[in-house]
């Protein structure tokens, strides 16, 4: 479970680039945005930060492929996200099983205790966050991190993924939305007046950083299980002695500290993945007074800045949605569940199923069941078999000429959403909105019937490729 490793493995692969010289103000984010735009863009290591020691770094764009990510899930390599997701689906199953097989083992001496300040000595300026966007309100120290915390009743410990905003030279900001696993441990702490133990790792192998910002099975387990099971071997840890917390022993720093109760600050604003700014003034988050750092030598951070989508974060984390979801709506009782993805674009304001209709109201069932699940959503589409689901074209195709919308929209009102989605009303809006269910299958009753589609068979595929593929670059 080591970053280090893990770059030199990808940098065999021929998917690293280093980037030297570049700007924690806005350089760093800027290129990796635009980084993301490029075909199969390879994963970025920033060194020789502007202001920062040369070997300091910074890993940006990390799961943006589908080789990269199999290859950190230790699958083997695939081209298309519909053939990942078919994987994991599989593999999934087996994962959630062998939960309890993998529990976190503690040990003692780890690369992660190289470099340990405490107290007065303690100063986050030291690591070059970046201000990712131009429209900020300041330094995330955490973007691409685990924020580790403990639930005080069941000893019970999580990690997620949590923007976390670098206020002064020990206190950093922590915005949890409400409902999520850490949000609701820390509020224990503070509805009893104490202070929450939260530790963060800011550099990690990447499937620890997947599962952190991934909704994967764990209660009462935590995503070290998961991460056990994934690999067939436990995920090493230290106990970080002043919270008590389960750190990661190859992590490339540790913050540790204690979130008092009662106390807040400003927090934002920062450019979230729903690609709009959310947070300021009038929005005041709880925060982490830091009491200790711990660091490798030469520490590598990870950087995962959300963007207008689709950005870094949309196809790995949709193919673990995706793949959950498949698995739910199949052990629900929904018979012929032939795909499921959450679309980079939407995120996961946008779910599209393809099925073979066996029956009337086979789609309407499949739409009910998946719009169950997900606390954040706004569309949830179904398509026929013939539609692969993460071909947008091909599902805004079949929405435009299989659906008649007074009869194949149906509307959920009063839905649960987050704050941070943008359509609801800030700063004092419940975040409450509604679900569009459309049904883009063949009408059940005459599908048969239904115009044939256009399609060129494999065969006069094939055959075309054959005589022309080279001369005209098909």
């Amino acid at each position: 479970m080591d970053l280090r490793q893990w770059l030199g493995e990808i940098d065999r692969m021929g998917e690293l680039q280093v980037v030297r010289g570049a700007d924690w103000d806005l350089e760093i984010g800027g290129i990796s945005e635009l980084n993301l735009r490029r075909t199969n863009c390879p994963a970025l290591l920033f060194k020789d930060i502007q202001g920062y020691p040369p070997d300091y770094g910074i890993v940006t764009c990390a799961l943006t492929t589908t080789r990269r990510f199999t290859h950190t899930l230790g699958l083997p390599l695939r081209d298309s996200w519909r053939e990942v997701l078919e994987i994991v689906r599989e593999k999934y199953k087996g994962w959630q099983a062998n939960l309890d097989r993998y529990p976190p083992v503690e040990v003692r001496d780890a690369p992660v205790l190289e470099n340990v300040r405490s107290g007065p000595a303690v100063n986050l300026y030291e690591f070059p966050a970046p201000k990712w966007h131009e429209g900020d309100g300041g330094r995330y120290i955490g973007t691409g991190c685990s924020v580790i915390t403990r639930d005080p009743d069941t000893g019970e410990a999580n990690l997620g993924t949590y923007r976390t905003m670098l206020h002064d030279r020990n206190t950093v900001g922590l915005h949890v939305t409400p409902g999520r696993h850490a949000r609701n441990q820390y509020e224990k702490y503070h509805d009893r007046g104490l202070p929450a133990p939260v530790a963060i790792s800011l550099g990690e192998h990447p499937l620890l950083f997947a599962a952190s910002a991934s909704e994967v099975p764990h209660a009462p387990r935590s995503e070290y299980h998961f991460v056990g099971a994934v690999r067939g071997e436990p995920v090493r840890v230290i106990h970080e002695e002043l919270t008590g917390l389960p750190v990661p022993a190859e992590a490339e720093i540790v913050l540790a500290g204690f979130s008092p109760p009662g106390k807040v600050r400003a927090e934002g604003p920062f450019g979230e993945f729903t690609g709009y700014y959310s947070g300021a003034e009038d929005t005041p988050q709880p925060y982490i007074e830091i009491q200790r750092v711990y660091h490798r030598s030469k520490p590598v951070m990870g950087g995962v800045p959300p963007n207008r989508p689709p950005d870094e974060r949309s196809h790995f984390m949709d193919v673990i949605r995706a793949a959950k979801l498949y698995n739910d709506l199949i052990d629900a009782g929904v018979p012929e569940v032939r795909g499921v993805w959450f679309s980079d674009v939407g995120r996961q304001l946008l779910i599209a199923i393809s099925i073979k209709q066996r029956y009337a109201g086979h789609a309407k069932q499949t739409l009910l069941a998946a719009c169950l699940g997900y606390t954040f959503g706004r569309y949830v589409v179904i398509v026929d078999e013939d539609i692969d689901p993460t071909n947008r074209d091909e599902v805004l195709w079949a929405m435009c000429t299989r659906t008649d919308p007074a009869r194949d929209i149906d509307i959920v009102r009063e839905t649960r959403s987050i704050p941070l989605d943008p359509i609801v009303p800030k700063p004092t809006g419940a975040p409450v909105t509604s679900r569009a269910l459309i049904n883009a299958c063949k009408p059940y009753e005459w599908k048969d019937r239904f115009p044939r589609p256009i399609k060129m068979s494999p065969e006069l595929e094939d055959k075309t490729r054959a005589r022309w593929g080279k001369t005209l670059g098909l």
